[in-house]
């Protein structure tokens, strides 16, 4: 029987990790094993509201597991932040294309994420962390707007120490309690000591954020082919249908969301 590619498949919450005061990573277990690349995305079901898509922030090594975290930003992000451990939801994908591993290899890695943009980059990490080796170098480079705005607050550290790995954390706005650097995360990209003329750049977050740090990168030295996006917004249906997500002549569902500015920088209004 042919499957049906609308028909999701449950997955149980087994915990509920609130990272802010909106944004939640939940935890779930699928009733099969469920296989990811790292950049994919799925599309998540919650009963008797709806759907969206999300891109996974687990590890895809892991097949039995799957973490995701969400903004509360609309109705269906809304009723996902009233589940807890225990209720069942729905998920099925994976879709899109994810991050081109293989041309990463022997180059210096520069990630920049902004505010919950560092979810989809949490998996591209873990990927890159189990195989730390083939890369010179991981810099991430990660802006909040407070410091209550940091998700991942416990593992940003570690990340840091370990080996060929850098991490540096800024906040647009400061306060008494945030020893760290204030400003935005453009002001923290001039001294990664990552080679500029032959590394990778890796951008997630909003829009507004996306296009000034790649405005940054060029000026950098970074070349349109060796910045990669993840355009993200105006998903829906998952499978090029609705047109919802089309982005010029590609739909970010299908030929996305992980793109390379060469393929973008000509389109009109791409941060819009």
């Amino acid at each position: 029987m042919k499957k049906n590619i609308y028909q999701p498949i449950k997955a149980v919450i087994e915990e509920v990790i609130e990272e802010t005061h909106a944004i939640k990573t939940f935890r779930l277990r699928p009733e099969a094993e469920f296989n990811f690349a790292t950049g994919q995305f799925i599309e998540l079901t919650v009963p008797g509201v709806g759907e969206a898509p999300f891109t996974p922030s687990s590890d895809p090594g892991v097949k039995e597991r799957l973490e995701l975290t969400i903004m509360n930003v609309g109705e269906v992000t809304s009723k996902l932040h009233t589940l807890q451990k225990g209720d069942v939801v729905g998920i099925r994908g994976p879709y899109g294309q994810g991050y081109p591993l293989d041309k990463f290899k022997g180059r210096d890695i520069l990630i920049v994420g902004g505010g919950v943009g560092l979810a989809p980059l949490r998996s591209l990490l873990f990927s890159l962390f189990s195989g730390i080796d083939n890369y010179n170098k991981v810099v991430l480079r990660y802006g909040s707007r407070t410091s209550g705005d940091i998700v991942y607050k416990t593992l940003l550290p570690e990340w840091g120490k370990k080996d060929k790995v850098d991490v540096l954390v800024s906040v647009d706005v400061g306060d008494s309690s945030w020893p760290g650097n204030v400003g935005l995360v453009t002001t923290v990209l001039d001294n990664t000591g990552v080679d500029y003329s032959s590394a990778a750049a890796i951008v997630c977050g909003p829009p507004i954020m996306m296009k000034f740090v790649t405005l940054k990168l060029l000026d950098l030295g970074f070349q349109p082919p060796d910045i990669y996006l993840s355009m993200e917004k105006s998903m829906s249906c998952g499978l090029g249908k609705c047109g919802h997500c089309r982005i010029g002549k590609f739909y970010a569902c299908k030929d996305g969301p992980v793109f390379t500015y060469e393929q973008l920088k000509d389109i009109h209004d791409i941060w819009d």
